[in-house]
């Protein structure tokens, strides 16, 4: 079973030019701005501040990669925030387009609030995985917000939204750790895939 002992921030990057290539497979983490992205995480690396939590939305503004051992996570910026200019949002557009584009990610966890019905823009975000042919699993967060049977039914909403199966949505929590086995697993057998 994956066992995170040490996770590091390595760079920030602004452009393709500063995109990490490695060995090890890399996962992305990508999803509309103050869904919990830093919380998420930071309960995989078992840290508290490893990603800076902020409660203003649109703090990731650049690709935050960090080293996990036997992969390297890369937190993407934010999309669907409100109150940033036009320019810097077509510049986050731009960066995530790049990203995918150069296929820079074996892996995206695409984080949704569990408690909302997924935005345009996340299933936005969710053709775009599909059309190139990204593979990814849909993270519910903030799971802790709700009853099991409430878990139960948006679970089911959001899969439906997404046309996935419910086996393709985890369910977690940052505060009490809901789902980190199920995604440590999956974790695990992206690693597993690579090393085929």
């Amino acid at each position: 079973m994956l066992k995170i002992t040490n996770a590091e921030f390595i760079i920030s990057a602004a452009s393709k030019e500063q995109f990490v290539t490695s060995d090890k497979p890399i996962i992305a983490v990508c999803g509309k701005s103050n869904v919990g992205k830093s919380s998420f995480i930071n309960m995989l690396a078992g840290r508290k501040k490893l990603a800076k939590v902020s409660k203003d939305p649109g703090r990731t503004r650049l690709v935050n990669y960090f080293d996990f051992g036997e992969f390297i996570l890369a937190d993407l910026p934010g999309y669907g925030y409100a109150s940033v200019s036009k320019q810097e949002k077509l510049k986050w557009a731009n960066l995530l387009e790049t990203f995918f584009a150069e296929k820079r990610a074996d892996h995206v966890f695409a984080l949704c609030d569990i408690r909302h019905n997924p935005t345009a823009d996340d299933l936005q975000m969710a053709e775009y995985l599909y059309y190139n042919l990204i593979p990814f699993t849909v993270i519910a967060t903030k799971a802790d917000k709700l009853s099991r049977a409430q878990t139960g039914r948006s679970v089911q909403n959001i899969a439906t939204a997404y046309k996935c199966g419910v086996g393709d949505i985890i369910a977690t929590s940052s505060e009490t750790r809901q789902g980190l086995e199920a995604v440590y697993q999956k974790i695990q057998a992206v690693i597993d895939l690579s090393k085929d």
